[in-house]
Formats: C-alpha cells, structure tokens, sequence
C-alpha cells in the first residue's frame, strides 16, 4: 500500500508540520507501505520529494523535513482521479491509496485540503470538511458545543467589519470589560499554535490586542481568562459511521493529560521554542472520577461536531470554581516529540505505529462507507 504524506503548507504553522510528518514517516511500517513524501511551500506550491528525503530523516531521528521545490517534481491534482490518477507529477501517475496530511492550521486542518481530497477521490485520515472547518473556526466550535450542552468559556466573537463602526466596535469593548471582566485573551477564531493570541489585563492593551489578533483573521474571540489548569484528551474512531464491527471505528479516548506553562499562556514559544516551556503530566493529576468525566465529554464532543479518525480535545479546570470547560478541538494534532497526542495514546498502551496503522485502516473504512453513498438518481 502506498501512503502520502502532504506536510508544510501555507499556515504560520508550516516548520510544526515539517516536525510532525517527520515523526509520522518514520513510524509507518515500511515492510506493508511505500511512503511517498508530498511537501507544500509557504506559497502553496506542492512538490513531490525524492527517496532520499526519507532516509535522510530516518537516519536522524532529530531531523525535521524539508522541502526540495524542484519544478520537474511539481505535483498536480486530478479532481476524480482516484487512487491510481489523483495525483500526477508531468504526465506520469503517483498512486495513492491513502492520503495522511500532516498539515496544522491554514490551508491544512481547516477543510480545504480535505475538500480537494474528496474531489480527488483519495482516502485521507483525520476529519472530514464539515468538521474539520467547524473544528478550526473556534466560534463555530463553541456554537456547536453549546447546543450540546457542553460549557464553554464565555466569550464575544468580533467581525472585520465591526471595525467599520466606531459605534459598535466601542460598545463591544464595553460589553467585554463588563460582562466578561478582565483579564481577557484574545484570539483569531482561526489560526493555530497561539498565533496571534493575547492575554490583556486592562482596557488599555485590548485594542493592541485586537489589531494583532486581526492579522491572522477576519473573525476573532474575546475570551473570559480563566485561572485554569489545561487539560487534554485524544480521541480515535468515527462514530458517524461505526456499526460495532471494525475496532478501527470505535470511539475511544486515551488519556487525559495536563499542561503546566511556565509562560503567561500556553503560547508559540512554550510549545516549540523554550525545552522548559511547560511541563507534560500523563495521566493528568485528577481523581478517577474527573477523567472519566473528560474523556466522556472528549467523545461528546468529537460525536457533536461529526470527528473521525482522530482529535485532540482541550480543556480547561477553573482552579477557583473547579468548574470544566471544553476549551478546543484540535482535529490534525501535532506529532512532535513533545506532543500530547501521540504520547496520550502511547500511555494507554496505543503505540506510535499501531496508531499510525489505525488511522490509516480507518480512513479506508471511512472513504468505503462514503464512496457506497448515493450521489446521484
């Protein structure tokens, strides 16, 4: 079998992703799968990698991808081609049989690569388009967890042309001072690994705060900062689809796990920049019955918003009123060495290549249940 791993891309996340397909490719089972390596520059332009990118990254396992932009290796897409014809690089077919994007952000988790998957006619892990765009775009999250009855921060969401209003943009500041309190984040409704996000303690940084956020979107949230402690969960499985008879569908939930910043906020530089940027505890420091009641809302919530294949759902705890809030879902987590995801599943016994077999089993299941649908009269 033949797997394509599609990695950089157009995101603010793009030198994650080559960290993560970096950790993927040198999981997959070498001995069922031929591995081709797919890169996507900052530009958008997507290049087929020569055989040696994949040694090379084997041979250290510090190394990240990178991406050779040789035009003779250009990769096209074929809406309908299929696993034989989908992608073509000159006039010579690459087959696929299962496409894994290793993309985070922009461009990558948010829907689009998914859409052009399915006119391509290619199996792919992760979530579909719906959810994937609902996944990304963290005010729509929250509208759909809340008619789940999932609490979630509150919040106010700020449109590009609310700036338009002085009017209206001033009484939506007064509204967050007054019915959220500071201190506040804000944050672009659509971006990932913190980009763009700020924490602000009074009025006076709130506009700052605002313009930044705005950079990386034409929507942003104006949070409540909870005095939390961040919690996260793995999930696997498509319970749209699952009938009970291919483990590979099961919902399930591995972990929890818990972040301690030694930062403000868990933000870019914590994550991938400073070694001593939080501290990863799995499982999480929570009594038997708070973890079960994570990992029950974790598959509440990935059932909610229809995830398949894989996500990892965010929490917060409010240290003051012990209360739990669903803060995110992240639909294409990272798979970093520091990473929660892959270490969740590691510690509930899911090794990194029974999981990188799993998903790509169950993206077969999926495109199979999928591709029996009526499309037509």
């Amino acid at each position: 079998m033949t797997i394509a791993i599609l990695y950089g891309g157009k995101s603010g996340e793009h030198e994650i992703s080559l960290v993560s397909a970096a950790a993927i490719a040198r999981n997959i089972d070498t001995a069922k799968h031929q591995v081709q390596l797919i890169g996507i520059t900052k530009a958008g332009r997507w290049y087929l990698q020569g055989a040696g990118e994949l040694a090379r990254i084997k041979r250290d396992v510090k190394a990240s991808l990178s991406i050779s932009e040789d035009e003779s290796l250009a990769v096209a897409v074929v809406p309908g081609g299929g696993t034989k014809a989908a992608f073509r690089v000159g006039t010579s077919d690459i087959p696929v049989d299962v496409v894994i994007p290793a993309l985070h952000g922009t461009f990558g988790e948010d829907g689009t690569v998914q859409g052009l998957l399915e006119m391509a006619d290619v199996p792919y892990v992760g979530c579909g388009v719906t959810a994937s765009a609902n996944c990304m775009d963290k005010e729509k999250t929250k509208v759909v967890l809340e008619q789940a009855g999932i609490p979630v921060v509150p919040y106010i969401c700020m449109k590009r042309s609310d700036l338009l209003s002085s009017v209206r943009y001033d009484r939506m500041l007064e509204d967050a001072a007054k019915t959220l309190g500071f201190p506040l984040f804000v944050k672009p409704c659509s971006a990932g690994s913190s980009d763009g996000a700020s924490r602000v303690d009074d009025m006076r940084h709130l506009n700052g705060a605002i313009c930044e956020a705005f950079l990386w979107d034409d929507k942003i949230l104006i949070e409540k900062a909870v005095n939390a402690r961040e919690i996260e969960c793995s999930v696997t499985g498509n319970p749209t689809t699952d009938g009970g008879v291919h483990a590979e569908e099961a919902l399930t939930a591995y972990g929890p796990g818990e972040i301690a910043p030694k930062h403000t906020f868990y933000d870019y530089d914590a994550k991938y920049n400073d070694p001593d940027g939080a501290e990863l505890w799995i499982p999480a420091h929570l009594d038997d019955d708070t973890q079960e009641k994570v990992r029950a809302m974790a598959k509440k919530a990935y059932a909610a918003l229809d995830c398949a294949g894989l996500s990892r759902v965010d929490f917060f705890i409010d240290r003051d009123t012990h209360e739990l809030y669903l803060n995110e879902i992240n639909n294409l987590p990272g798979f970093t060495s520091i990473s929660m995801f892959p270490k969740m599943c590691e510690s509930a016994g899911l090794s990194f290549g029974k999981l990188v077999e799993l998903l790509i089993e169950e993206a077969q299941l999926r495109f199979k249940a999928t591709r029996a649908l009526q499309t037509s009269r």
